[in-house]
């Protein structure tokens, strides 16, 4: 006989031996939380929090990321797959029910697992929700059609711009790209991010110990991503790092010497400060987040890497001198890391674009302050919106007079001259490097940077 328990902290008792349950919860609490809210969080940080309340164990845990990451990569195409089979449209504004009539259809159009599964436990979801129970027989009817109708469903002819991106975000990007880039863009996010990594030693070794690509930009990118990351040589002896090959650019492009005093701001989680401790610089990270520090602390641990470590908001931390060089891995809106972290289109409004881009205008000012005279200052982003790196940067030379570009060349990306824009700054797209190698995975983050130098005195 089943028994009942409290799983994911949303009141409802369901059947706590029933296989893959507690999984499903999860999934549907992460989700539903994520778009039914205000103020937005990352989606590992929702099901972080869903699953230590659930107690899954890794396999659960696993499950319950694959159909969360999986529902928001394609939310739009989901949503208009419901919509079509609902007489009354989508429960918009029934976040909680949205959520598990998508998390339900995502298992059965996009994962590799039983009908009957996806649709009994969706409906044991509905039925132990006292919000939703009364609704169990519409989860029932809707998800069965979506069974039934699956071959068409996946025949449809549908657009990733048109129809998986919001409109806010689409409309932007055919402004900032053209039509054929924004599109390149939309279709490159239907894909997961591949595994990347910085190496210490000789890449061309690595590669091949590793089974990885060699990126024309240094970077290793994993042909088998099924391995977990701690268990591949070289992880537990700190010879590299996972790392996008576009985030690991920004930190190049500062071209530090050994010994040189660099100030990483808003540092965490500690890729681009690793580089800089690796290339022999006296680095100091800087973030406000006390928690990130410590994961980057542990990683800096792991890689036998040093830096000086400061909790602080960069705007508002005691200056004590100047540096050599500054990094400022400004906060973002992150929309191009859509591939790796799909939930970001769905959260974020065009609102935080305007929030953020002040924030980012605020700090590079201040950053600036930091900078020794002939010194350079690099700005970044891993945002694909035009206010948050090209305007961000015009702004600042314009009421900056001591600073100029030092234009980004072919020789610092690999060779790779449609990563710089017309102005000489790196601008990285989703659809960037789609196919290099022996993966077809493909493309990188999206990434904007431009590398700055304070004229001398």
């Amino acid at each position: 006989m089943a028994t009942s328990r409290n799983v994911g902290g949303q009141g409802a008792a369901i059947e706590g031996n029933v296989a893959g349950l507690g999984a499903r919860l999860v999934a549907r609490n992460a989700v539903a939380d994520l778009i039914g809210q205000d103020r937005a969080f990352a989606l590992e940080d929702a099901l972080a929090q869903a699953g230590r309340t659930a107690g899954l164990d890794p396999a659960d845990a696993a499950l319950a990321r694959a159909i969360a990451t999986v529902t928001f990569r394609r939310f739009g195409f989901l949503k208009r797959a419901l919509a079509a089979r609902m007489a009354q449209g989508l429960p918009e504004n029934e976040p909680r029910l949205l959520a598990l009539l998508a998390t339900g259809a995502a298992q059965i159009l996009d994962l590799h697992v039983p009908d009957h599964a996806a649709v009994d436990l969706s409906v044991r979801l509905a039925k132990a929700d006292p919000q939703a129970q009364h609704l169990a027989g519409l989860v029932n009817a809707v998800l069965r059609r979506i069974v039934r109708e699956r071959a068409a469903i996946q025949a449809d002819a549908i657009d990733p711009l048109e129809h998986n991106t919001p409109p806010w975000l689409a409309a932007r990007w055919r402004a900032a790209y053209g039509p054929d880039l924004a599109q390149a863009i939309a279709r490159a996010h239907l894909h997961g991010a591949a595994i990347d990594l910085t190496v210490r030693g000789e890449a061309q070794a690595w590669a091949e110990r590793l089974d990885a690509d060699l990126l024309p930009l240094g970077s290793l990118r994993l042909r088998d991503a099924k391995t977990p990351v701690a268990d591949l040589p070289g992880y537990a002896e700190g010879e590299w790092w996972v790392q996008d090959a576009a985030a690991a650019i920004p930190a190049r492009l500062l071209g530090v010497a050994p010994g040189a005093r660099v100030a990483d701001l808003c540092a965490a989680p500690g890729g681009k400060t690793a580089q800089l401790a690796a290339a022999g610089a006296l680095v100091t990270a800087v973030d406000r987040s006390a928690p990130r520090l410590e994961r980057l602390r542990q990683n800096l641990a792991r890689l036998g890497l040093n830096a000086e470590i400061r909790v602080g908001d960069a705007l508002t931390l005691p200056q004590e001198g100047t540096f050599d060089a500054v990094l400022l891995d400004a906060p973002c809106s992150a929309t191009g890391t859509i591939r790796r972290h799909p939930d970001v289109a769905w959260i974020k409004g065009d609102a935080d674009i305007g929030r953020l881009a002040a924030l980012q205008s605020r700090l590079l000012d201040r950053a600036a302050t930091l900078v020794n005279s002939g010194g350079r200052l690099v700005f970044c982003t891993c945002s694909l919106e035009p206010e948050e790196g090209e305007q961000q940067v015009a702004a600042f030379l314009a009421r900056n007079g001591d600073y100029e570009r030092v234009p980004v060349t072919p020789e610092d990306v690999g060779g790779l001259g449609d990563l710089i824009d017309r102005n000489g700054d790196l601008r990285t797209l989703p659809a960037h490097l789609d196919g290099t190698g022996t993966t077809l995975r493909g493309g990188i983050d999206g990434f904007f940077a431009s590398r700055l130098q304070r004229r001398p005195a």
